[in-house]
């Protein structure tokens, strides 16, 4: 590739005319920086109960994000794996050891087994036993076929 005179002096031109690269940052300044970044308390909330408070009070529609609510499950299982270590460390050594009674606090339920734990509505029917053609079905059907028909009216 030739260049003409012209070209060539104003390339050299540009050449003496360019900067100087910038010297690069030390890490260790950025780290620090961060680590003295201070944090929401819903990042560094333990309790389950103030953490789903303050999860309310950020949220303004209320709605949390799955990131959110995957670490309000984390810190009730945590709660409540505590509670069953403290019950069983309590149950005397020589008696039958039983599973703790349910509080009537503000604790968090467990999920029941064999449930997934996914987005959306994990509920699943239930067939009522009942003798097909009997009246008690021909009644169960109405009344689904109404619920579905409100539902239809309500969209």
């Amino acid at each position: 590739m030739s260049f003409d005179p012209r070209s060539m002096e104003r390339l050299r031109q540009l050449g003496r005319q360019l900067p100087e690269p910038l010297a690069k940052p030390e890490p260790k300044a950025e780290s620090r920086a961060k680590a003295t970044h201070k944090r929401h308390r819903v990042e560094t909330e333990e309790n389950p109960q103030a953490l789903f408070h303050e999860l309310m009070t950020v949220s303004a529609d209320g709605t949390v994000p799955e990131h959110l609510m995957a670490r309000l499950k984390q810190a009730e299982q945590k709660a409540e794996d505590e509670r069953r270590r403290q019950a069983t460390n309590r149950s005397p050594a020589g008696g039958s050891a039983t599973t703790p009674a349910p509080s009537t606090g503000a604790g968090p339920l467990p999920s029941p087994p064999g449930r997934q734990q996914g987005k959306g509505k994990n509920t699943q029917p239930r067939r009522i036993k009942v003798a097909p053609g009997s009246e008690e079905e021909s009644m169960y059907v109405a009344f689904g076929q109404l619920f579905l028909e409100d539902d239809e009216d309500g969209a």
